[in-house]
């Protein structure tokens, strides 16, 4: 679903784009603001992140902190699922930016 999205082939509410990185408004949000951030480059988990070179994933995690940012979150909570057991439902590598109220502890 996310490399269609990535592709322009399905539509989404894009929040914030660099080369090769996107995120987009969650369709389902847990929070007042929920966000994924995900790379364009197929990752089917987060087991995959050696994959990224260092400077790679260096540019994502910091894109995310970026993308927390230009949603106006201070204060937010990054979750990232790996494996349905976790509660992973959509097989490409993605972050969850939350906030915009206090949150529970899980």
């Amino acid at each position: 679903m996310f490399c269609r999205i990535a592709r322009g082939e399905l539509p989404a509410d894009v929040v914030h784009r660099a080369d090769g990185l996107l995120a987009i408004r969650d369709i389902a949000p847990k929070a007042p603001v929920h966000v994924l951030c995900f790379p364009e480059r197929h990752l089917a988990t987060f087991r995959e992140i050696s994959l990224l070179d260092p400077a790679e994933a260096k540019r994502l995690l910091d894109f995310v902190a970026e993308t927390a940012e230009r949603v106006g979150l201070d204060d937010y909570r990054v979750i990232v699922n790996v494996g349905p057991e976790a509660g992973q439902t959509v097989f490409h590598l993605h972050w969850h930016v939350l906030g915009g109220r206090t949150l529970p502890f899980p």
